[in-house]
């Protein structure tokens, strides 16, 4: 019912940047909260950021300073600007969103993408 579909990730060197994406679609009448997880070979899948409707945003301390969630107008396209990367940030980032889906106003499911790869070397 409810696809997040990410782009955007690829080999990049320490220092530069990318720019993920990840589109929402099917029966979504609201998105309570969407964010960016990532994880690692060998790790557990950590936060990366979150950004609630309302606004406020949760950033992992990893990334303070470096990383900008966003939303588009409709709310249905969430980024993540990665800049001053480092070898340290290579993992899967996996898209996730809060859905309240159309068929049914009353509850709240969690859906995640398929994740995209980022791989940060020289």
């Amino acid at each position: 019912q409810v696809q997040l579909v990410e782009s955007g990730g690829g080999l990049v060197q320490p220092g530069g940047s990318l720019r993920l994406s990840c589109v929402a679609s099917g029966s979504i009448l609201r998105i309570h909260r969407m964010g960016w997880y990532r994880q690692a070979p060998g790790n557990q899948r950590e936060l990366v950021a979150l950004i609630h409707q309302g606004g406020v945003i949760n950033y992992a301390d990893s990334v303070k300073g470096r990383f900008i969630i966003s939303r588009d107008n409709a709310q249905r396209t969430l980024y993540l600007q990665m800049n001053n990367l480092e070898p340290e940030d290579t993992a899967d980032y996996y898209c996730y969103a809060d859905v309240t889906p159309t068929y049914d106003f009353t509850i709240r499911n969690d859906y995640w993408g398929q994740g995209t790869q980022v791989t940060v070397s020289s």
